[in-house]
Order: C-alpha cells, then sequence, then structure tokens
C-alpha cells in the first residue's frame, strides 16, 4: 500500500436548529458508519441492510434493524428516507448512529445537508 489508508473518514460541527452537532462519516469496505451526535454519544444504533432481491427493478428494497437503543419508528422512518437520499451508495450497507433530542422533520433535512458535506462514498 502506497501510504494509502484503507479507511475514509469525514466530520463536521455544525449549528442544527439552533443546537450544536457532530457529525462523522467513514467508509469501511462494505460499508458506511454515519455518526450524527448532539449529545456527545452514540446514542440508536441503526443498522440499513439493502436488498439484492427485489420485485420491481429500480426500487431498493431496505430493512432497518435498532442494534441499540430504543426502536422507535419514527427511527426507520428516518434512516430510510437518508438512505434513499443518497443515491451513490450503490447498495452499501450503513450503520447509523443518532443522537438528537429533537427528531422533527426540519432537523433530520437539515442534518441530511451536513451529512451530505461528510460524503465518504
Amino acid at each position: 500500500m502506497e501510504g494509502r489508508s484503507l479507511v475514509i473518514s469525514k466530520q463536521k460541527t455544525a449549528v442544527v436548529c439552533g443546537v450544536p452537532t457532530q457529525v462523522v462519516c467513514t467508509a469501511f469496505s462494505s460499508r458506511i458508519l454515519v455518526m450524527v451526535s448532539e449529545l456527545g454519544k452514540m446514542g440508536t444504533l441503526v443498522s440499513l441492510e439493502p436488498s439484492s432481491v427485489t420485485r420491481d427493478i429500480g426500487k431498493p428494497v431496505l430493512t432497518t434493524e435498532v442494534l441499540l437503543g430504543k426502536d422507535e419508528p419514527l427511527i426507520h422512518v428516518f434512516t430510510t428516507w437518508w438512505h434513499l437520499c443518497f443515491k451513490k451508495l450503490e447498495n452499501r450497507a450503513i450503520l447509523l448512529a443518532l443522537a438528537t433530542k429533537d427528531k422533527s422533520m426540519e432537523v433530520v433535512k437539515t442534518l441530511k445537508k451536513v451529512i451530505q458535506t461528510c460524503q465518504v462514498w
């Protein structure tokens, strides 16, 4: 290896709806780790796995599973929406660590923009 790192990572701190929030995106060979925290901890850890088998070509099927933390329906909706927004992922799995108090759509949309500035895929 020519001094090139196998792991690529970017991070950013932004004010999201008045709250300082840290975003870290790390690309591994088989998955992407996205950590979003305004609380200084990992929070809820969610796995997003794209399915290789779909009924309709062009419509991805995602499986979301909360690995750690509170399993709330809104978490599954947000993580699926984020995954669909980032079409360049090319069916790579995501681990999302989310530690935010406010889970409103305004926060989710703002976080999407911050995550885009940390793209490693």
